[in-house]
This record gives structure tokens, sequence and C-alpha cells, in this order.
């Protein structure tokens, strides 16, 4: 089928607006390839010693061949957090498939790997967003030896994968393989679950009552099972061609997944320059393969923070995406996927259902995707249009299902749950902002009441539970953008505003920080930019302002006379508490460097983008 004009559009209008900063990009990453040469090459004797002085000495031998191709190995692995503690196998599995094709692998260095499950509403979030870049550094870090000629990069949640492809970004001449651990098999119910929490907000439940539904959802390893920002992560790998096809969404600690572990080492060592077929990752994320990335977050209801992460790497790769690319998409791209927080099912039910094999092939058949990219299957998308299954004990691919295994999560794009795909840029008086509506019901999509506001998420929980929020109204909490404390997700609101809308109040979110992946049902206006510290003009809101949201026309503003509007001063208030405590006075340098939400909120000075 022929491309859909609006989706060849916009990239030809990304193309052009990257013109420069993409040839820049490229003439990098050619610059520093080896021409066939193995990367360690160009070190001396003394150097190569110490890389490999801890080696067995089979593997020494093969490494002072410098001939045959060495893997890298970055990993996120840690055993506290359920995503990441399935990594833990995975070096040794790697390692040893790797001699089988006549390669070598090294683990390369790790990278920190935060939960914003686990942070969710303490300080210790107002790190997370910067972790993303931390992590971007850890891999540069890890890489930098020069030892390298592919890397596998094992990697999860909500900041570590795109930290991860930004830093692989940073090593554009070497191919890249990224290696998903899984999500945890099925716990309770996800309305279950979203029942208690708020039945909890209302004080009608305890403390063991919460614990113990909270651990019925989250038992056991791998990632959690509603489609937030970990999920749209592991989605994202699969179409911008990062991932083996189908590898997204199958269980940790299974054969299956083992087997795909061991077949990411054998392709690893293919695109290799060494290999039979060099595939560096700078050929794989161009400006074809940054729409494919947004077009599947669309047409999946995936995570808000995807508005930040996907300018970011695209920044990363001489890429300059903006909100009204998504928004533009938004508009002709069907969502045809309904999975919590969008829908009842999770990811392992999407996956039954047909999965990411599934999706990549009606939105090709539609003329919603590029398939003229490189991956690391070749070239081509179609080939990540299949599953992964075991045959004979390894990982093989075959077409994904004709037919959705269940309509009421996983539809064709000629009979979508709605014909665009959910994610609008709002705009006005206040700023630019994003709002998700694929898990709002219509009614509450245009709200019109007076702002209360807040400076910090918790002045909300205490008014919620003095009973002061019984009222239509909208809550205005500012001042939680990079640049202030680090923009961190406010999804602890989600509960007594949803108590609130289910009540019957008109209530809605308007805020310069973020809300989780797994936010949906309340209208939140989220990212504001520019930010209230910036002097963006959500800094002017007074109480009682009548503020109009209106996610069907894009509308976000305060409805005051122009005049006494561009007389108000902006606010200011005192942050020195959000500099201390939990590691945040060493993060100043971040807060103070980051760029705003639209560019990716990105905390270091990219060369690329100087002066931009």
């Amino acid at each position: 089928m022929s491309l859909h004009p609006v989706l060849h559009a916009v990239t030809q209008r990304i193309i052009e607006r990257s013109r420069d900063t993409r040839a820049a990009y490229l003439a990098g990453s050619q610059a520093a390839m080896r021409q066939g040469k193995v990367e360690r090459s160009q070190l001396s004797c003394t150097n190569l010693a110490h890389a490999f002085a801890a080696m067995p000495d089979g593997i020494k031998i093969h490494l002072k061949e410098a001939a045959r191709p060495n893997l890298a190995i970055v990993s996120a692995y840690n055993d506290m957090l359920s995503a990441h503690q399935p990594l833990e196998t995975f070096p040794t599995i790697i390692k040893a498939e790797a001699l089988k094709v006549g390669a070598t692998a090294q683990f390369a260095g790790g990278v920190p790997a935060m939960c914003d499950g686990v942070t969710q509403g303490f300080e210790g979030m107002e790190l997370s967003l910067f972790s993303r870049d931390v992590i971007a550094m850890s891999t540069a870090i890890a890489l930098s030896h020069q030892m390298f000629d592919a890397a596998l990069y094992l990697g999860v949640c909500d900041k570590i994968v795109p930290g991860l492809l930004i830093g692989a970004l940073a090593f554009g001449h070497l191919p890249a393989v990224f290696v998903p651990a899984g999500p945890m098999t099925t716990g309770i119910a996800n309305d279950d679950k979203a029942k208690v929490r708020q039945l909890y907000a209302e004080g009608k439940v305890g403390r063991d009552a919460l614990l113990e539904s909270e651990m019925a959802s989250y038992h056991g390893p791998g990632t959690c099972t509603f489609y937030g920002t970990a999920n749209s992560n592991q989605m994202l790998m699969e179409v911008m061609g990062l991932h083996l096809p189908g590898a997204a969404f199958v269980n940790p600690n299974t054969p299956l997944r083992d087997a795909l572990t061991r077949r990411a080492a054998r392709v690893a060592a293919e695109i290799s320059a060494q290999g039979s077929r060099f595939t560096p990752i700078c050929e794989v994320i161009d400006e074809k393969a940054i729409v494919n990335g947004i077009v599947g977050l669309l047409a999946t209801g995936g995570s808000t923070n995807h508005t930040l992460h996907i300018n970011a790497i695209a920044r990363a790769a001489g890429i300059n995406v903006n909100w009204d690319d998504f928004d533009e998409l938004s508009a002709v791209v069907p969502l045809i996927v309904r999975a919590y927080p969008n829908g009842k099912a999770d990811v392992n039910h999407f996956h039954a259902a047909g999965g990411m094999g599934f999706v990549i092939r009606e939105l090709l058949d539609a003329g919603l995707l590029h398939d003229d990219v490189t991956t690391i299957m070749g070239r081509g998308l179609r080939a990540h249009s299949q599953e992964a299954w075991l045959q004979d004990g390894e990982a093989a691919f075959r077409d994904a299902p004709a037919v959705s295994g269940d309509d009421g999560v996983l539809r064709p794009a000629a009979n979508p749950f709605s014909a665009d795909g959910g994610l609008k840029v709002l705009t006005g008086n206040i700023g630019r902002a994003v709002i998700k509506v694929s898990a709002v019901k219509t009614e509450h999509r245009v709200v019109e009441a007076p702002a209360v506001v807040f400076h910090d998420q918790n002045e909300l929980l205490a008014a919620f539970k003095r009973g002061e929020l019984e009222k239509d109204f909208v809550a205005v909490i500012r001042f939680q953008g990079p640049r202030a404390n680090g923009m961190p997700e406010l999804h602890k609101l989600t509960p007594p505003l949803g108590v609130l809308q289910e009540r019957g109040f008109k209530v809605a979110l308007v805020t310069d920080g973020r809300m989780s992946g797994a936010s949906g049902k309340v209208p939140a206006a989220i990212h504001v930019s520019p930010e209230a510290l910036l002097g963006g003009d959500i800094g002017k809101v007074r109480n009682g302002d009548l503020v109009r949201l209106d996610a069907n026309t894009g509308e976000l503003g305060i409805l005051v006379d122009a005049a006494e509007w561009a007389a108000r001063e902006h606010v200011q208030i005192d942050l020195s508490a959000n500099q201390h405590g939990v590691g945040r006075d060493l993060f100043a340098g971040f807060r103070q460097l980051a760029t705003a939400a639209e560019d990716g909120a990105m905390s270091f000075a990219h060369p690329l983008w100087a002066g931009r």
C-alpha cells in the first residue's frame, strides 16, 4: 500500500529540518569507522594487555589475534528491581554464544537502573529523568575503551532504554542490538489494583490491604505488566528495528527468552564490521525510524514520557523532532491496542493476542510505517511483522497471526478502537503542553473550572484529605519542570483526582511536570513549556482563575482579559528544599543545563545543537 500522505509529509519535513545536524552526525560516525578492522587494532600492546588481562587464556588468544569481532555487553542489571533482575544470567549466555560464532564478548560496563515505581511520590523521583542522561554517559564510558566491534544493550525500564540508546548513538559507527528481559507473568487484574488504590486514598482500606494488593500485582521477575513507559520502550525498540522480531514481551526465565538472548549474540556478531552484513546503528536510527517510533507509540497508546524521550533520542542522532510532528501523526494513526491503562488487558494478553508482529504488519499494510528502513535483521521493517517461537530449542521466526486473538485488546487498522492516536498538543496563553486522551472518556475531555494552584504534589494530597477539593477545579502544579526539580512524575495524584472525577466533579491537571505512563483517565495537560522557573506563563496563574482545557480543539488557557494577563508578574518561590537530600545535591549542574521538555529535557549540551 502507498505511504499515507501525512506520514510522508511529516517525515519529509523532519528530514529537511534536520539536514545540517543529521549530516554532521553521519560524518562523525563515518569518521570513526575502522573500515573492516577490529576496533582494538588501534590500541598499543600496553593498552590491549590491560583490556584482557583478566580473560581466560582461550579468550586471550582470540583477542590477541585482532581479527575476530569483540562484542560489548552493557547492562542495567540489579537484583532489587524485578525488570532487571533476569539480566543477571544474560552475559554468560551471550559470551558462550559469541564463541560459537567466532566472536568474543566482554562485559563492558553497567549502568544504573532506578525504578519510578519505588521512588514515585518521594524525593528520589527528582533524579529519575536525569538518570536517563547518567545512563547515556555511563554507556559512553563503557564503550570508550575502543575494544568493541558491536554492542548488546541489556535494559528494560523507563529511563534505562532511552539512556542506553542515546549512549549507543554517540558511537554511531558501532552496530547495536537491544536485548530485553520481558514482562513478569500476569498478577491480579489491573482494575482490581486501581480500585484498592482509590479505596486507600479515600481512607476506606488500610495499608495492609494496599500492600497485599500491590504484591499480588508486582509479584515476580520481569517488567510490570501494564503498558506504561517500560513496556512502551520495548515496543519502540521493536518498531525501530533494534530488537529481534517478537522479543519484547516474552517472559523471563523461559526457554524462548534464553533462545532469543542467544540469537541476539549471533546477530550482533553478524552485523559487526567483521560479520556478513555490517549494520552500524547510525544507519538504523534515521528520520524514518524515528517516525516509525512515533507511529508505534500512537497506535498502541504508549507512554507520554516518550514525547520527551523520542525527541532526545532523535537529537542524539542529529534529528530534530517536535510535538507538532506527534500531533499531526496522531490525527491519522489509529489506536489499535487497548492495554492498561487504556484498557483492561496487560502486555501478556496483548502479546498472546498477536503482539508487536501483528501491530507492525497492520500499520505497514495501512501505509502508516516506513518499510524502507534498515534494521538489525536487514533491509525492510517487514521482517519485524513476525513473532518468535521455539524450534528445536532455538529462536525462530514466523508470520504474526493473521487475525487478532482478542479484538477487545488488539484490532486491525481497518477497525481500530479510535481513528486517532489519542495524543494531542495543547496551546494557549499558558504555553504548550501534551495530553494523552486515549484513556480519557469523551465526557471528561473538556474541563472549564477555577484553578487551584499548588507548588508541590503533597500540597494537593493534603488538601484532598482535608476535604477541600470536593468541587470542580483544575489543579495547577508548577515548578515541577526539569530546571526546577528534575521534572518528577506526579502519578501519586492519579488516585485522589480519579476519586473526585468519579464523584461527579469536573477535574483536570495542568503541570510543567510529568505523569506516569500508567496514568490516563483524568485529563492532564503535562510538560507545560516553558516551565515556571524559566518564566513560563504557568507562573502567572492565580487561584480562582478560570482555566479551559479542551482536548478536542487543543486549547489550554486562562480565561482572563488579555491586558490583565500581560500585566501580571510571574510568581517566584523558594526552591531550596528541592536542592538537597537523596542525592539531589549532586544534580545541581543537570538542573541548570536542562533543556525544555519539547527539546527532550536533556541535561548535557550536545555539540550538534550548539547555538540552535
